[in-house]
């Protein structure tokens, strides 16, 4: 697909680049229809994903099937307790030829990043991960390199093992645009899936040799369609009393009482820009509070903490936030 000749066409070419990607990572990932629209609506607005689930429910590959169709650079981290800062930011390394010091950038310095297992990696690792995702921008030897657009990480963990592990701080958590729970699959996905597994040879493979669909261009492309999808007064207005619900304001006062730690004004703003995106991927010009009801609990989620009560009484944040869903009214 040609893009990038007229500046009024190139938006609409990459929306339809777009819906082919979203459509082809959809029948070979059945049931992930969900993180894969998550995934396009975090690259499209500069926002990152962590994704919890057991193991082999494609966490993993559903990431490298989607940076390999967008045509961009990739990189994946292995997340372990002996894992050093600069094994992912890079290091200056002294050159015998030229008698000085080279920088070689590390595995941030791609478009897509995938950290796989995150809580295994050190605070120290952590921190650095947190000024890349939050600043776009990487440290070394107090020399600040800026990255690439588009730069998105995708992290995930496993709910599952916690030995060895470093729960991440707050901090890092709300630099998350979103925070995507994966279960296991239903009898008829499961089916489904193992019909695709027996069918397709290479349909275990992280990297099929599939044709891309996209490349960088595209996608700024896109991204510069995104602030020009209208969020009326009334949406914002709802965006607003939602995440204020969190903190025990407004109808929601009652549902809130069982939250430890309230939702920060970034939700707000992540809230307000997923939702243009979703509404552009969704073929709209305009923000319909559907879309902030259909991202909230992926947002929310990870941005609040329930007190002692909560948790006693077996509620979990995603039951919390569509109890605050149902609560406030969305006028």
């Amino acid at each position: 697909m040609k893009v990038g000749i007229d500046e009024q066409q190139a938006p609409q070419a990459a929306f339809s680049a777009l819906q082919e990607l979203r459509a082809t990572l959809g029948k070979q990932l059945v049931g992930l229809e969900p993180l894969i629209d998550r995934l396009l609506i975090a690259l499209l607005t500069g926002g990152h994903l962590l994704i919890e689930g057991p193991p082999g429910v494609a966490k993993t590959r559903t990431i490298n099937r989607f940076a390999q169709l967008l045509n961009v650079r990739f990189a994946r981290i292995q997340a372990t307790p002996d894992l050093l800062p600069a094994d992912i930011t890079g290091t200056d390394m002294f050159q015998q030829q030229s008698g000085e010091f080279k920088f070689h950038a590390g595995p941030l310095f791609n478009h897509i990043v995938l950290v796989d297992e995150v809580n295994r990696a050190p605070p120290k690792v952590q921190s650095a991960l947190l000024e890349a995702m939050g600043e776009h921008q990487i440290t070394t030897n107090g020399v600040t390199r800026k990255l690439e657009e588009p730069f998105m990480v995708a992290a995930t963990q496993n709910p599952i093992e916690y030995e060895g592990t470093y729960p991440l701080p707050e901090a890092q958590l709300d630099r998350f645009m979103f925070f995507v729970t994966i279960d296991l699959p239903g009898i008829e996905q499961e089916r489904m899936i193992l019909d695709q597994v027996l069918s397709e040879p290479d349909a275990l493979l992280d990297t099929p040799k599939v044709a891309a669909i996209g490349d960088r261009e595209l996608i700024l492309q896109a991204r510069q369609a995104i602030p020009q999808v209208f969020l009326s007064e009334a949406v914002r207005d709802y965006i607003v009393r939602l995440v204020s619900a969190t903190r025990g304001h407004g109808a929601g006062a009652a549902v809130a009482t069982g939250i430890a730690q309230a939702a920060s004004p970034r939700a707000s703003i992540n809230l307000a820009i997923a939702s243009r995106a979703a509404a552009w991927l969704d073929g709209r010009d305009f923000v319909t509070p559907d879309d902030v009801v259909a991202l909230a609990p992926d947002i929310l989620c990870g941005r609040i903490a329930l007190d002692y009560r909560a948790r006693a009484a077996g509620k979990t944040t995603r039951q919390l936030v569509n109890e605050l869903l149902d609560a406030t009214p969305r006028v």
